[in-house]
């Protein structure tokens, strides 16, 4: 009963009170396939210490990113994050905080959210951002919704080398908002046609710069083809170190610019927590229809500096029916790290960081194109590319793993049963000339 508080009247109670006959009713809607028929196989009970040494074993079957030559990215890169980031963030004050709700935020708090709220705009081109979001997925799906709201169109046209991820995220909401998406192939190395696509009733083109297969393009022209027909380009950036090199979306005529903040303050951390960055363009119209939340600077009544909650859009501020986001206010711990971390930069060593990440990513192109059987397909890149091999990715890179190579993320896995010998691969400044040794020498092995 110390862990089991309900008895079986109160079990009867509660199924009788919401119309059912048991528990098992509550779960109709699960697919048989997916039910467990009995228990699951694990034992009865276990001390603490058995626990301990049972999940340590299962743990070293993992080659984890610190322990290998490590090239994947397609989404959450490897980046060296100093150690200043993780002590600062761990203070009391900070660590504690989580995401608080109340307009009365400390200043201290609020204070952060305005710094890094004015580097997102300053990275992304865009005259505003918000505290941030969840991660770069749900971003990107609220900045259709904002579209919708904005434009009264019903329709989002994506690129089809938009990550998957972000893709069929933006899906799922859209369908349950009535909007229609449309989306062209994926087409690795190459930038795909979506003009043929808007018409009258487009709300937004929705773009990723550098794409999934890891190639650049300029959004300058996709923009004034959206303009003026009366839609909005949203520009999806999921490795946000590559702005320290590149023009940002901003100059390249975006509306809204959505992003992962990963590679800053944050670690890999087996896919989460992240930090999503939304900006976008100095408009009232916008900026009332931005999800999430604005922290606002401002003076006192003595004209001191100080910060505000400006805009609070999500059900827990506002009239749920007025309401832009339920998703999320702030990632705040998060978006303290990626602040401390470009702090820490600077634009300089940005810009010096994000040119390390290039050349070694020319290193890597250049070595990979010596080897028979590897066909670089990605002409313009910044720290990330697609290869096409002579044997399929998805055997490869399982080959490698077993040599201690961790050599990239098969495209197979993002497009099942697509680009089957096709193998995204990213190099970052943790990249050693020994890595790059490994991984040349193995592929010729494999292949």
């Amino acid at each position: 009963m110390r862990y089991l508080p309900l008895t079986p009247d109160d079990r009867k109670a509660m199924l009788e009170t919401i119309g059912v006959k048991s528990i098992d009713d509550l779960f109709t809607d699960v697919p048989e396939a997916a039910r467990l028929d009995g228990p699951v196989d694990l034992p009865r009970r276990a001390t603490e210490l058995e626990v301990e040494r049972a999940f340590a074993r299962m743990a070293k079957k993992n080659l984890s990113a610190g322990e290998a030559p490590f090239f994947v990215g397609a989404g959450a890169y490897k980046h060296h994050v100093p150690a200043t980031v993780d002590h600062l963030i761990q203070r009391s004050e900070f660590l504690t905080a989580y995401t608080p709700y109340q307009p009365e935020i400390s200043q201290g708090t609020l204070q952060t959210l305005f710094e890094f709220q004015t580097q997102v705009a300053r990275l992304t081109g865009m005259d505003v951002a918000n505290a941030s979001m969840y991660d770069g997925s749900t971003a990107c799906a609220e900045a259709v919704l904002m579209a919708q709201r904005i434009t009264k169109r019903r329709k989002a046209v994506l690129s089809g080398n938009l990550h998957p991820h972000y893709a069929q995220a933006t899906e799922t909401l859209a369908k349950y908002m009535d909007i229609t998406v449309e989306t062209e192939g994926a087409a690795p190395g190459k930038a795909d046609d979506l003009v043929k696509y808007i018409d009258e009733d487009t709300a937004c083109i929705v773009v990723q710069n550098p794409d999934v297969f890891g190639h650049v393009r300029d959004l300058a022209p996709l923009a004034e083809a959206a303009h003026a027909r009366g839609a909005l380009l949203i520009a999806v950036v999921t490795e946000i170190v590559s702005l320290g090199l590149l023009k940002s979306p901003g100059e390249m005529g975006a509306d809204i610019v959505v992003g992962e903040g990963q590679s800053l303050g944050v670690g890999l951390q087996f896919g989460g927590p992240y930090v999503g960055l939304f900006a976008c363009r100095d408009d009232r119209n916008f900026i009332r229809n931005m999800p999430g939340r604005l922290a606002g600077e401002t003076v006192d009544a003595d004209g001191r500096r100080g910060f505000v909650l400006t805009l609070s859009t999500r059900e827990q501020h506002i009239r749920r029916d007025k309401a832009t986001s339920n998703i999320c206010t702030n990632s705040g711990l998060m978006a303290l790290a990626f602040t401390i971390h470009l702090s820490l930069l600077g634009e300089k060593g940005l810009t010096k960081l994000a040119r390390l990440n290039h050349e070694r990513a020319i290193d890597l192109a250049d070595r990979l194109s010596g080897i028979d059987g590897v066909e670089v397909v990605t002409d313009a890149f910044f720290n990330e590319l697609t290869v096409k091999l002579s044997k399929p990715a998805a055997e490869v890179v399982e080959k490698l793993a077993a040599k201690g190579i961790l050599a990239g993320v098969p495209a197979s896995r993002l497009y099942p049963g697509k680009f089957e010998n096709h193998l995204i691969l990213a190099a970052t400044e943790t990249n050693t000339d020994e890595d790059l040794d490994a991984l040349e020498a193995a592929l010729k092995e494999v292949l």
